[in-house]
């Protein structure tokens, strides 16, 4: 016979059942947030269909690439600097915990699937190594690296350690872009012999002539200066370095090509088919006076203008190629077949394809590609798309990564195709050390064939305390 329940007992009952429901809640809401590598989901989609991400280096362009991607889960955050640029940040993430030292972020935060490395230039191999080691997948800002041997290790470990990756050459994602490459391959210009891309860059104070700053201000309360430094030399603090002014410096950045070239260069990489050119020869010039003077650089910024030329063997059924970078005001001759009172490129530079039938010209990040003369481009057919649409184009290059991160197919700009893009880029940077000397390049082996001290420029030496 059933017994009656009396009204204790089904208090209790509810009161246990309640219990269980808020533990089990409880339970449910941790596993959310578990990393995926934790539950052996390498790549594949977390249990709740989000990323757990975190961002190194969030005062600059980090704050770009983390809100290209905040529908994922953003929990975690680190800057050297803690000032007013990344405090807004962290405002607008108040869920994800702070961090001043990335190592600290990756040895005690175990949440973490993913790292976006937005930092200055010298540290992206460090941060960007320790994450992989640490099995998060990565998604680094332009140019990879700051030298040649630190972007080939960061290409082997993205392999070895089997993460997903992504560098921040958003124009790769562009439709323009792939429409540059199916056009290319389609013979709409015929063979192409020789290319010419440039830049407005630098739109920041560089020359070659400018020596450290003598003057040697205290060191703001919200940075750690020593961080900051990071691999490089130790020198004292100054404005002229941090926050924005870095990409002028030898030791922190790469300079216009560094900024730049990733962008304005990766159609000409793409769609050439481009791998390691066989050698490389740099000019640089100072505008003074009115007059160009060609001048010894002293090393320790850029110079404020450069010519780079590489050359390329023949790939396949594609003949050599000579490629040839301008930047800070100078640019290749005007396409005569280019209208009076039309811009080459767009505002930040471009690139012009020489075709046996005809030229192509685009802008940077690929965009707006189009034949010339302008007639020619009203009477082309352009052939079917062959190649993959990025939805959201260039603004969509950060979840082309996440989508990866997720199981989906490989990112475009994956270590395996930009980690050879940033070798071709950082070459010009080395020519460009040793104006008018012509550099033999063994690409398989990473060497200088003809030149001793610029091959020692190839690999980096760390300051005590940091390795990759």
């Amino acid at each position: 016979m059933k017994q009656k329940s009396s009204p204790r007992s089904e208090s209790a009952r509810a009161i246990n059942r309640r219990s269980f429901l808020k533990s089990a809640a409880a339970t449910t809401a941790v596993f959310s947030i578990v990393p995926g590598y934790v539950l052996g989901l390498r790549g594949q989609t977390p249990p709740s269909g989000k990323l757990n991400i975190a961002g190194v280096g969030i005062g600059g362009m980090g704050r770009n690439n983390l809100a290209k991607v905040a529908g994922e889960n953003i929990v975690a955050l680190c800057d050297v600097d803690s000032g007013p640029r990344a405090g807004k940040i962290f405002d607008l993430y108040p869920k994800a915990r702070r961090y001043r030292d990335f190592r600290v972020m990756l040895e005690t935060q175990r949440d973490i699937d993913a790292v976006i490395i937005a930092t200055p230039d010298h540290t992206h191999a460090p941060i960007g190594m320790a994450a992989m080691r640490a099995g998060k997948h990565v998604y680094i800002q332009k140019p990879l690296a700051h030298s040649l041997h630190e972007v080939r290790a960061l290409a082997e470990a993205a392999r070895r350690y089997q993460v997903v990756t992504q560098m921040g050459n958003q124009g790769h994602s562009n439709d323009g872009t792939r429409q540059i490459c199916e056009w290319i391959w389609s013979g709409a210009i015929g063979a192409v012999r020789e290319v010419h891309a440039w830049t407005n860059r630098p739109v920041w104070p560089q020359s070659i002539e400018v020596e450290r700053p003598r003057e040697t201000p205290p060191v703001p309360d919200t940075l750690d200066w020593d961080l900051w430094i990071g691999p490089a030399p130790m020198r004292p603090y100054h404005p002229d370095y941090a926050p924005s002014k870095w990409r002028a410096w030898w030791d922190f950045g790469t300079g216009s090509l560094g900024d730049l070239g990733c962008h304005i260069m990766d159609p000409v990489f793409w769609a050439m088919k481009l791998g390691q050119p066989t050698s490389v020869e740099g000019n640089i010039s100072t505008y003074w006076e009115g007059f160009w003077q060609r001048t010894e650089p002293k090393n320790e910024n850029y110079p404020r203008s450069t010519i780079v030329r590489y050359q390329f063997p023949a790939r396949g059924e594609m003949p050599p190629l000579l490629l040839t970078w301008w930047d800070g005001g100078l640019m290749p001759p005007r396409p005569e077949e280019l209208a009076d009172g039309q811009r080459m490129g767009d505002a930040d530079g471009g690139v012009l394809f020489i075709g046996d039938r005809g030229k192509l010209m685009c802008g940077c990040y690929g965009k707006e590609p189009r034949l010339l003369p302008a007639q020619r481009m009203q009477e082309f057919q352009p052939p079917a798309p062959t190649l993959e649409r990025i939805p959201g184009g260039q603004d969509g290059h950060e979840l082309d990564w996440v989508r990866a991160c997720k199981g989906g197919p490989p990112a475009g700009a994956n270590f395996d195709y930009s980690g050879p893009l940033s070798e071709m880029v950082l070459l010009g940077n080395l020519a460009v050390r040793y104006p008018d000397l012509r550099l033999l390049w063994d690409g398989p082996n990473l060497q200088v064939t003809n030149d001793a001290e610029a091959d020692a420029y190839v690999r980096r030496k760390y300051r005590a305390g940091w390795t990759l």
